[in-house]
């Protein structure tokens, strides 16, 4: 007489459902962590290369690096565009002012405001008018 096929094949299917769920609850709490560290280890090691101690909570920072890590999703790696609109030529058809305004505040079209805080906005409106 044999047993039911079925329930090996149901317990497997249980065990690699519970090994994925423990996997990924152990990544989430440790993505943060990652994140930190990553940081932590660039901020330190520009530090070195230029020689600068910044002063805890100051933002230098490079206008395409913030664009990069803020922007470049919506509006392309190379000002092109995507879901947002292009930026190449920005400058163009709007002031330093008038961008730095929309950076800030966001638009009614699907920009969110406050992406970044007001010094970061306005490196990013200087550049982006000299693009």
């Amino acid at each position: 007489m044999r047993g039911n096929p079925v329930i090996p094949y149901a317990i497997i299917a249980v065990l690699g459902i519970l090994t994925v769920l423990v996997v990924s609850i152990i990544g989430v709490g440790q993505r943060e962590d990652i994140a930190e560290d990553g940081n932590g280890e660039e901020q330190e090691e520009a530090q070195e290369e230029t020689g600068d101690e910044a002063e805890e909570g100051a933002t230098e920072e490079d206008p395409s690096e913030v664009y990069t890590n803020n922007c470049m999703n919506c509006h392309g790696e190379d000002l092109s565009g995507g879901s947002g609109p292009e930026l190449a030529e920005v400058g163009d058809r709007l002031s330093e002012d008038e961008i730095e305004e929309i950076i800030i505040e966001g638009t009614d079209a699907g920009m969110p405001g406050g992406l970044v805080d007001d010094e970061q906005a306005a490196a990013i409106a200087t550049w982006l008018a000299e693009q």
